[in-house]
C-alpha cells in the first residue's frame, strides 16, 4: 500500500462511529437470516392481538399495551415460548423494518422503541433473563461436549444482549429533536446502570464477570463481541465520553483552586495537519547503493541537509543512511516478520529520476504550551547550586542566593509555565493521609460511577484485564492460530460450514470483521477505563495500569503494530449491502467473488483507524513518565515498529506514535539520531515540549538506567496503601481501642460448642493442668 504517497487520511476522531454504523456491526452477515425470523416472530404475534394495522399506525397508548402483554409473555417457563416473545421485542428494538421504506424510517423507529421498551421496564426484565441464561449450567456443559461451537449455542443469549445493546446505544446518543421526556429517560437510565440498586453490582460489572468466564474456559458458547460491544458502549454511557471527561477534567481543577489548562486538547488535535512519513523506499534505495559501494555522494547529503533555508525539501536526505542497528532489529527483534512483499512491491515502484520534493512549510507557532513540573525545577536548581555555590537546598525552590542573574531569569521562565497536575495534587494528598491517618479522619470520597466502578471491579480486576488482553491477543491479525488460544469466533461460525468459493469468501470478510470490531471494543473500552480512572485518582489508575503491564499489555501492543499497518488501516472486510439497517429495506443484489473483492469505497476503514489510536493511547499512558516501561519498549525494539506506523498520513495518530519515539529516544543512541532525523524534527514540531527535559541528547538524570525494579515496587506499595487504606474497611489493629479491664473481658460471654461441657474436664487436663506455666515469657513479650 503506497508508503511514499499515502494521501492524508480525512478522519475525525470521536467517542464512537456513525449512529447506523456502530448499530450495523452488533450482526454479524452469519446472522442475517435470524432478521427475518424475528419479524416473524413479532408479527405471527402482533397480528393475532391487532386485526389489520401495522405498528407505526398505532397510537402511543395503544403500543404501551402491546409491548406490556409482550413482557407479560416473556414470564413464562418454556424456554422456546420466551425466546420467540424475546425475539418480537428485538424486532421492534431493531425498527420494525418490515413497515419502513428507508434507512432513516428504520433508524428512527428503532429510537423511539428504544426509549418506548425502556420506559416500560424491558431492560430489568432481560437483564433478569440474562441472569438466568448465565447461570444456565446445561448450555454451558453442552457446549464444551461439543467439538465445534457455532451461532446455535449462543441463541438465547445473543437475542437477550442484542436487545441490551440496541436500548444502551439508541438511548444514548443524543440528538436535537429528543423530546424532552426521553432526556429524563436518558439521565434515569443513566443512573441506573451506573448506580445500583439494593447493593447489587453495576451492570459493567456482570459483563466483565461474562469476559472472565468465557476465558477460563467455563463458558466458550458465549457471544464475546456482543459482550464486549455492550461493555463499551454501557461504559462509554456511564462514565461520559472523551468531551464530557475534558468538562469534568475542567471541573475538579477548578474545585482544587488550579489555574485552567492551558488548552483544550481535543480542539488542538482536530487542527492538526499530518507530516509527510519519512521515505522509506528512498532509505532501501540508498541502501542497496550503498552496498555497492556507491558512496561518493554523502558529503553531498550532509551539507544538504545543514542547508536550512534551502529552496529543496531540508531533510530529504537525512534518512538516506539507515543505522546499522535498525537493520539488525528488522533480523533479529520482535521486528523479524517485516512484510518481504511489501519491501519487494516498493523497490521496482521508484523510477529513475528523483521523485517530485516537497516543500516544507515551519509552522508559525508550537501547537502546544510547555509545561514544567515541579520536579523539574527542583532538579535544575539542584544541578546550578551543585555547580555554582557546592551545596543543595533540597526542595526549596524559592532561594536563590548565590546563583548569577541567567539561573534567576531561568527559574522565574520556569515558574511561568509551571503545570500542576490534579495527580499531583492526589499523590500528595494520599502522603498526608498515610502520615497522619488520625488527625486528618476519615477522608470524604465522592459516590461517582467512576468510584462505584472501582469499588466494584477492585477484587477480580487482575483477572478482567487478563482476560481483556487474552481476547485482545485472540483478535490481533498478527496472531497465529495456536491450540491453546481462545476461540473467539463462537458467534459468527455457522452450524453448517461453507460449499462454495463465494460463501467461503463471504466468511472469511466476516470472521476478519468479527475480530476487528473486537479489537475497536476492546481498546476503546481500555481507554475509556484509565482515562477515568485516572481523573477520579491517580492510584486507580496505576493500579489498572500496573496490572496491564503485568499481563503483557506493552508487548502485546507492539506485536499489534508489527504488521503492515497501511493495509490494516485500509481493509475492506465489509460487504455495504449487507450491513444492516441497508439489509432490511432493500433486495439484497446478487453477490459475486468481484463485488465481494471490492469492498466499498472508502479511502480508510473506520475502526480499525480508530482502533489503532486507541491502542497508541494506551501504550502512551502506560509508559509516560516511568522510565521501567519506557525501557521495556527499548527492549522490545518498539522504534522500527513505531516508525512504520508514521506511514499513515492522520495527525493524530502520527501525534501519539512521536511521542511514544521521544520518550525513548535518549535510549536509542546517537547513530539513531543522526539517522532519523526527520522524525527527529516531526517530534519538535508536533509533541509538546518539557523546558528543561533533554529528551534528544539523553543528559538527564532520569536517563540512567538505575534500578527499575525499585521504581515499580514502589509504586505497587503506594497503590496497596492507597487501597487498604481506602477499601479495606477494618480499620488497622494499631488504632482499634483496647479493652484492658480485667473484669469486662472475663466477664465476656463465649460461644461454645453445644458438646462442650462433656469434655471440658478433659480440655482442662490438657490446656491448663498438663502445660507448665512460663512465667518468664510473660515479662519477655513485647
Amino acid at each position: 500500500q503506497g508508503s511514499v504517497d499515502c494521501p492524508n487520511l480525512e478522519f475525525e476522531y470521536g467517542d464512537a462511529d456513525g449512529h447506523g454504523a456502530e448499530l450495523a456491526e452488533l450482526y454479524s452477515y452469519t446472522e442475517e437470516p435470524e432478521l427475518s425470523t424475528n419479524r416473524r416472530c413479532f408479527e405471527e404475534d402482533f397480528h393475532a392481538q391487532v386485526q389489520g394495522r401495522r405498528w407505526l399506525e398505532l397510537d402511543g397508548a395503544q403500543q404501551k399495551a402491546y409491548v406490556m402483554r409482550l413482557l407479560d409473555a416473556l414470564e413464562v417457563v418454556n424456554r422456546d415460548k420466551r425466546l420467540k416473545v424475546a425475539r418480537a421485542i428485538l424486532y421492534l428494538a431493531q425498527g420494525v423494518f418490515g413497515d419502513c421504506d428507508n434507512e432513516g424510517d428504520v433508524l428512527h423507529w428503532s429510537r423511539h422503541n428504544s426509549f418506548l421498551l425502556y420506559r416500560l421496564g424491558t431492560f430489568t426484565a432481560f437483564l433478569e433473563l440474562l441472569n438466568m441464561e448465565i447461570d444456565n449450567s446445561q448450555a454451558c456443559s453442552s457446549a464444551l461436549r461439543k467439538p465445534a461451537i457455532s451461532l446455535a449455542d449462543s441463541t438465547e443469549l445473543r437475542v437477550l444482549l442484542s436487545v441490551m445493546y440496541l436500548m444502551v446505544e439508541n438511548i444514548r446518543v443524543e440528538q436535537e429533536a429528543d423530546p424532552p421526556e426521553w432526556k429524563t429517560s436518558r439521565e434515569t437510565f443513566r443512573m441506573e446502570l451506573s448506580f445500583p440498586v439494593h447493593t447489587e453490582e453495576p451492570f459493567a460489572l456482570l459483563l466483565f464477570t461474562m469476559v472472565t468466564k468465557f476465558c477460563s474456559g467455563h463458558a466458550p458458547h458465549f457471544p464475546m463481541k456482543k459482550v464486549l460491544l455492550l461493555l463499551w458502549k454501557v461504559l462509554l454511557f456511564t462514565l461520559g465520553g472523551f468531551e464530557a471527561l475534558q468538562a469534568m477534567k475542567v471541573r475538579k481543577r477548578e474545585e482544587l483552586g488550579l489555574p485552567p489548562l492551558p488548552e483544550d486538547s481535543i480542539q488542538v488535535m482536530r487542527s492538526m495537519r499530518a507530516a509527510s512519513p519519512p521515505t522509506y523506499s528512498i532509505e532501501l534505495m540508498e541502501q542497496q547503493q550503498q552496498k555497492r559501494g556507491h558512496r561518493s555522494r554523502r558529503p553531498l547529503v550532509k551539507q544538504d541537509s545543514l542547508d536550512i533555508y534551502n529552496e529543496r525539501d531540508p531533510f530529504k536526505n537525512d534518512e538516506a543512511g539507515v543505522d546499522e542497528e535498525e537493520n539488525d532489529d528488522v533480523d533479529n527483534g520482535i521486528e523479524g516478520e517485516l512484510d518481504l512483499m511489501e519491501r519487494d512491491a516498493i523497490i521496482p515502484a521508484i523510477p529513475a529520476q528523483r521523485p517530485p520534493i516537497e516543500r516544507v512549510s515551519f509552522p508559525k507557532g508550537l501547537p502546544w504550551a510547555p509545561k514544567v513540573r515541579q520536579k523539574d525545577i527542583e532538579h535544575f536548581l539542584e544541578a546550578s547550586r551543585n555547580k555554582f555555590i557546592g551545596f543543595t537546598l533540597g526542595q526549596d525552590t524559592e532561594t536563590l542566593i548565590g546563583l548569577p542573574r541567567p539561573i534567576h531569569e531561568s527559574v522565574k521562565t520556569l515558574k511561568q509555565h509551571k503545570y500542576v497536575s490534579i495527580s499531583d495534587i492526589q499523590i500528595k494528598n494520599e502522603e498526608e493521609l498515610e502520615k497522619c491517618p488520625m488527625s486528618l479522619g476519615e477522608e470524604e470520597v465522592q459516590e461517582t460511577p467512576c468510584e462505584i466502578l472501582y469499588r466494584a471491579m477492585l477484587y477480580n480486576l487482575p483477572q478482567y484485564m487478563i482476560a481483556l488482553l487474552k481476547i485482545l491477543l485472540a483478535a490481533a491479525p498478527t496472531s497465529k492460530a495456536k491450540t491453546d488460544s481462545i476461540n473467539i469466533l463462537a458467534d459468527v461460525l455457522p452450524e453448517e460450514m461453507p460449499i462454495t468459493v463465494l460463501q467461503s469468501m463471504k466468511l472469511g470478510i466476516d470472521v476478519n470483521r468479527h475480530k476487528e470490531i473486537i479489537v475497536k471494543s476492546i481498546s476503546a473500552s481500555l481507554l475509556l477505563l484509565l482515562k477515568h480512572f485516572k481523573l477520579n485518582h491517580i492510584y486507580q489508575f496505576e493500579y489498572v495500569s500496573q496490572h496491564l503491564v503485568f499481563a503483557n499489555c506493552i508487548p502485546l501492543i507492539l506485536k499489534f503494530f508489527n504488521q503492515n499497518i497501511m493495509s490494516y488501516i485500509t481493509a475492506k472486510n465489509s460487504i455495504s449491502v449487507l450491513d444492516y439497517p441497508h439489509c432490511t429495506v432493500y433486495d439484497l443484489p446478487e453477490l459475486t467473488a468481484e463485488s465481494l473483492e471490492a469492498g466499498d469505497n472508502n479511502q480508510f476503514c473506520w475502526r480499525n483507524l480508530f482502533s489503532c489510536i486507541n491502542l497508541l493511547r494506551i501504550l502512551n499512558k502506560l509508559t509516560k513518565w516511568k522510565h521501567s516501561r519506557t525501557m521495556m519498549l527499548v527492549v522490545f525494539k518498539s522504534a522500527p515498529i513505531l516508525k512504520r506506523a508514521l506511514k499513515v498520513k492522520q495527525a493524530m495518530m502520527q501525534l501519539y506514535v512521536l511521542k511514544l519515539l521521544k520518550i525513548q529516544t535518549k535510549y536509542l543512541g546517537r547513530q539513531w539520531r543522526k539517522s532519523n532525523m526527520k522524525t527527529m524534527s516531526a517530534i519538535y514540531q508536533k509533541v509538546r515540549h518539557r523546558m528543561n527535559d533533554d529528551w534528544a541528547y539523553g543528559n538527564d538524570i532520569d536517563a540512567r538506567p538505575w534500578d527499575f525494579q525499585a521504581e515499580e515496587c514502589t509504586l505497587r506499595a503506594n497503590i496497596e496503601a492507597f487501597n487498604s487504606r481506602r477499601y479495606d474497611k477494618p480499620q488497622d489493629s494499631e488504632f482499634a481501642p483496647v479493652d484492658n479491664c480485667l473484669q469486662s473481658v472475663l466477664g465476656q460471654r463465649l460461644e461454645l460448642p453445644e458438646d462442650f461441657h462433656y469434655s471440658y474436664e478433659l480440655w482442662l487436663e490438657r490446656e491448663v493442668f498438663s502445660q507448665p506455666i512460663r512465667w518468664e515469657e510473660l515479662l519477655h513479650y513485647q
